[in-house]
């Protein structure tokens, strides 16, 4: 009996050792360096988000962190390599908003239910936007030409079913309109074909066309959002102009689902002391993002919403 005893005795202890042992590990993460995975090129508005969120994240943390770019079918495959890699904290995702599309484009079976979220960051509209020598001035007259001549101007995007793919389907749809959209990895590879006279519009950021509009090389027609940028402040709204359209774009970052709830504290709280930097809030403001942080669990309901949003919208736009 007393046999017993001691061996339940030493079972016990090595149990509470390694409980504390594990304790200990949650408590001390992170030990290593970070990873967060961008699902598109370099130079968008994600890339961009994303250097800087973790920039700041390393300060906060005291470890290194990455940024790692893994294109392809419009944001699943990058995402699909966080949502597939070990559940520990130290593989981030940048989470888009097309992390809540991809379902409903058949793309990939993947979705934003598929992370557990530990921030939003910012929300940015869609604008279209063409060459400086374009024969289109205004919204009106480049849609008057599409109704003319339908699918033959050719609007870049950052990928099939991205959101700013979404956003040129929505504005076709609210003009009564037919467009060529052509995908790109990225929203900087459709800007440098609009460069190039590749194609006749893009259907990107303000903040991604910005620097080529201040070169005097492109024209901002409209921008789709409930507001004007304060990137290009004289350029009406979709709304402003008589069309009843809105795309915005947003931006968080999230774990693989299973991660330990200590880990995952560890890092939301992390993310609001990084996101509230002046850093932060100042390269949003001049790249034309609107400052928008949510905590993880107000981002998570934010994307089910977003989720069910798009289940609904995308096959209406894209005929899916």
């Amino acid at each position: 009996m007393l046999g017993k005893f001691v061996k339940c005795a030493l079972v016990g202890a090595c149990l509470a050792t390694f409980g504390l042992q594990a304790a200990n590990a949650d408590t001390n993460f992170p030990r290593k360096q970070l990873n967060i995975v961008v699902p598109y090129a370099p130079g968008g508005a994600s890339d961009t988000v994303a250097r800087i969120y973790g920039k700041e994240m390393e300060k906060v943390l005291g470890k290194p962190v990455t940024v790692t770019n893994r294109t392809g079918a419009s944001g699943a495959v990058g995402l699909e390599s966080v949502k597939n890699s070990r559940p520990d904290g130290y593989t981030i995702a940048y989470m888009p908003v097309e992390s809540t599309m991809i379902s409903a484009l058949g793309l990939s079976t993947i979705s934003s239910n598929d992370f557990t979220f530990i921030c939003r960051v910012m929300t940015i509209p869609a604008a279209i936007t063409v060459k400086a020598d374009a024969p289109w001035n205004t919204l009106e007259e480049f849609l008057a030409d599409a109704k003319k001549n339908p699918g033959k101007i050719m609007v870049g995007n950052s990928g099939a079913g991205s959101i700013w793919h979404v956003a040129s389907a929505a504005l076709g749809q609210a003009a009564g309109v037919q467009f060529n959209y052509v995908p790109f990895d990225g929203a900087a590879p459709a800007v440098a074909a609009l460069l190039g006279g590749n194609i006749q519009a893009v259907a990107v950021s303000p903040s991604e066309v910005k620097a080529n509009v201040d070169a005097g090389q492109f024209k901002v027609l409209a921008v789709l959002g409930d507001k004007r940028s304060n990137v290009v402040p004289d350029v009406k709204t979709s709304k402003e102009l008589g069309l009843d359209v809105t795309a915005m774009g947003w931006g968080g970052f999230a774990v693989p689902k299973g991660t330990p709830e200590d880990v995952v504290k560890v890092l939301v709280d992390a993310s609001a002391k990084a996101v509230q930097t002046d850093a932060v809030k100042n390269l949003l403001k001049e790249r034309g993002f609107e400052y928008a942080y949510l905590n993880g669990a107000d981002t998570d309901a934010f994307a089910k919403d977003q989720l069910a949003k798009y289940n609904v919208l995308i096959p209406q736009l894209l005929n899916k």
